[in-house]
């Protein structure tokens, strides 16, 4: 049971990060279409939810390793905040660093104090889905109106 625990969770880290970077993608091409504020929360919602969905699956699948995940975590946080604040302008790139920053180093506190729940990381991975999907929708629709 505890081996396909495993797997489960390397395979849904693979899966979220999959998806972040096909959202990247995206967002790439259509970037000419979104506005300051609106880069600005994107940046920062992603940076903050990969941070976040990665230092609660990697705590749960390592959890005598706090300190290397949340290096790990931190440094994911960091370079996907700053990749999608990249794709505005300086001022995103620093709000999305600074945000993947802070949800990195606090995302293995909040997986150790989840002790392994199931329930939280589905909340999680729902929550997270969710919010890619707003983005998607967001780009999708002021593409279209302009």
């Amino acid at each position: 049971m505890t081996a396909l625990l495993v797997k489960f969770l390397g395979f849904l880290l693979y899966a979220n990060i999959l998806l972040t970077g096909v959202l990247y993608v995206y967002l790439r091409n259509r970037r000419q279409f979104i506005r300051f504020q609106d880069g600005i929360n994107i940046a920062t919602m992603v940076g903050g939810f990969i941070a976040v969905i990665c230092g609660v699956i990697l705590i749960y699948q390592f959890p005598f390793h706090y300190v290397v995940v949340t290096i790990i975590t931190t440094l994911i946080g960091i370079v996907v905040g700053a990749c999608f604040g990249a794709l505005f302008n300086l001022e995103t790139l620093l709000t999305g660093y600074t945000h993947g920053m802070m949800m990195g180093l606090m995302s293995p506190m909040i997986g150790a104090a989840a002790k392994n729940s199931i329930a939280f990381l589905i909340f999680l991975e729902l929550f997270f889905l969710t919010s890619l999907f707003i983005a998607f929708r967001f780009t999708g629709q002021r593409s279209e109106t302009l």
